[in-house]
């Protein structure tokens, strides 16, 4: 890093020179001048890296040049030095972006600990993080050799996504190459973890986490019992942990968290089967025999989440709730409007569930349209453009005039999805569906080492089209290619976001309960 160069506009220049020196010697170039336009004048003539101003100067005063100097240039630090604690005066300082304060008379130190503080905060958090990570990094290896259990598997996720988080706010893209690699290792071991015991946890209900079809009943339910105010249920489609995190503090304006909670998501990690489970309380072999009218395969043409309105009446009327709800889903920015201009016709309801689809629908602009691609071409980036979305979204404003009326509020999600990097090659026949994470077919080849392979789809609670059905789904970053034009088929779908396997982003997916502040 070049030597920083600091601009000092005292008219006491003079008796400050030992302080000058002083930063001298630790290494700062330091110019001076004795009032307010000469150092606007210096300003503009070269770039400075932070500036200290005397508040009480002839001619110009401190604020007056503050105001000037930030007009040529906002994201230079200004610190302020002052001789009076005069209220109004530290107001009219910070409302005009000061980077800090200091009150005279000054020691060499304060200035010093100032200049770290406003200069090498970056680098030094940067630091700190990554000397954390590297303790951490030994401890989440050493545990992932261990036999984990479900709920420790969401324990390392969880840590795995603070640290990404951390990490790529660090600056350091060495560090987060690493942790990008232990994601991976952590993702090869969670596929093992749960081709060993997911069929048992479907068999009992005892041992198992949370999933998608026990949802409603043993989170969202006693949420509802809880109060007698209005519970909001808002799902929004394919919303992963790491992009729960990054818009939880838009909302920690409007309300508090009382539970951040994960649960599983059930397999595949497609909204058909996932979401559908969600509303039903069941699972999708159960759905399709209690509604064989309502439920639609995978090779059927007619859309596959049509019913969940109906599935969330019965499973309401099975719990023995008689409870008035409303059911709203969101997949246009239009609808989206109308229902936040209509909210308060939803107050009266004990019970309300909107389904918002944005999120899903990124996932997929972002393998077939060039400039989603561009706009998210990295974790970070994607992360980013959920951001942008939800503060400009319709359903910012739909929680934000929820938050005016006392209200308990849970948001949750169906599936993740995860960045897909490695092709597996598989060969089905003229049915086997289009999903990149999972296929379900007759006569299906495939890489063995890549999937977890469920040959009788009643073992997963999975309808079962012919005796001969097979369900695969793809483990940690793999994508199902065909082996004809494979080449143009993986250089498309390389680096997209898609769901339906069984990875840490696409199961291990938030379920958070929040109440109005």
């Amino acid at each position: 890093m070049d030597k920083p160069i600091i601009l000092w506009a005292d008219d006491e220049i003079e008796l400050l020179k030992p302080h000058v020196l002083f930063l001298e010697e630790k290494g700062f170039t330091v110019e001076t001048t004795t009032n307010g336009q000469d150092a606007i004048d210096m300003f503009s003539k070269k770039p400075y890296d932070i500036v200290f101003l005397d508040e009480n100067m002839p001619g110009l005063s401190g604020l007056e040049t503050l105001v000037r100097i930030k007009n040529q240039n906002a994201s230079v630090p200004v610190i302020m030095i002052t001789r009076s604690e005069e209220e109004h005066i530290m107001e009219d300082a910070i409302g005009s972006k000061i980077a800090d304060y200091l009150i005279k008379p000054v020691n060499p130190n304060q200035i010093l600990l100032c200049i770290k503080k406003n200069l090498d905060t970056r680098r030094l958090i940067g630091e700190k993080t990554t000397s954390s990570y590297q303790q951490e990094f030994r401890n989440i290896s050493m545990r992932l050799n261990d036999r984990l259990s479900h709920a420790e598997w969401v324990e390392i996720y969880r840590k795995l996504v603070y640290w990404e988080l951390e990490l790529g706010g660090s600056g350091d893209s060495g560090m987060y190459d690493i942790i990008t690699m232990q994601k991976d290792e952590a993702n090869l071991q969670f596929g093992k973890f749960i081709e060993q015991h997911y069929v048992d946890w479907l068999r009992n209900d005892d041992k198992s986490p949370v999933m998608s079809h026990t949802l409603f009943r043993k989170k969202i339910l006693p949420v509802v019992e809880s109060t007698q105010d209005p519970v909001f249920f808002i799902l929004i489609d394919n919303l992963r942990f790491d992009q729960w995190k990054v818009i939880a503090p838009v909302l920690s304006e409007l309300y508090r968290v009382v539970e951040e909670d994960a649960y599983y998501s059930i397999l595949p990690t497609a909204t058909q089967y996932s979401r559908n489970a969600i509303f039903a309380g069941m699972m999708p072999s159960d759905i399709e025999k209690r509604f064989p009218k309502l439920w639609v395969n995978d090779e059927d043409e007619e859309g596959k989440n049509m019913h969940e309105e109906e599935f969330m009446a019965d499973q309401l009327q099975r719990l023995g709730k008689q409870y008035k709800f409303s059911y709203n889903k969101i997949t246009k920015f239009e609808a989206g409007k109308e229902l936040a201009d209509n909210i308060s016709n939803l107050f009266q309801n004990r019970f309300n569930v909107i389904v918002y689809n944005f999120v899903d629908m990124l996932s997929h602009a972002r393998t077939d349209m060039q400039v989603i691609r561009e706009l998210a071409d990295d974790e970070s980036a994607y992360r980013s453009l959920t951001l942008s979305w939800f503060e400009h979204s319709p359903l910012l404003e739909i929680l934000r005039k929820i938050a005016s009326r006392k209200v308990k509020l849970v948001i949750s999600t169906d599936h993740g999805t995860i960045r897909v990097k490695e092709p597996s090659k598989l060969v089905g026949d003229r049915n086997t569906n289009t999903n990149l994470r999972y296929k379900q077919g007759k006569s299906l080849t495939y890489e063995k080492r890549d999937v977890f392979e469920v040959k009788n789809p009643i073992d997963a609670m999975l309808p079962r089209t012919n005796l001969s059905t097979t369900f695969v789904f793809a483990k940690q970053d793999r994508f199902f290619a065909y082996p004809n034009n494979y080449n143009h088929y993986v250089k498309f779908y390389r680096n997209t976001f898609q769901h339906g396997g069984i990875s840490l982003e696409e199961m291990i997916i938030p379920c958070i309960t929040l109440t109005n502040k």
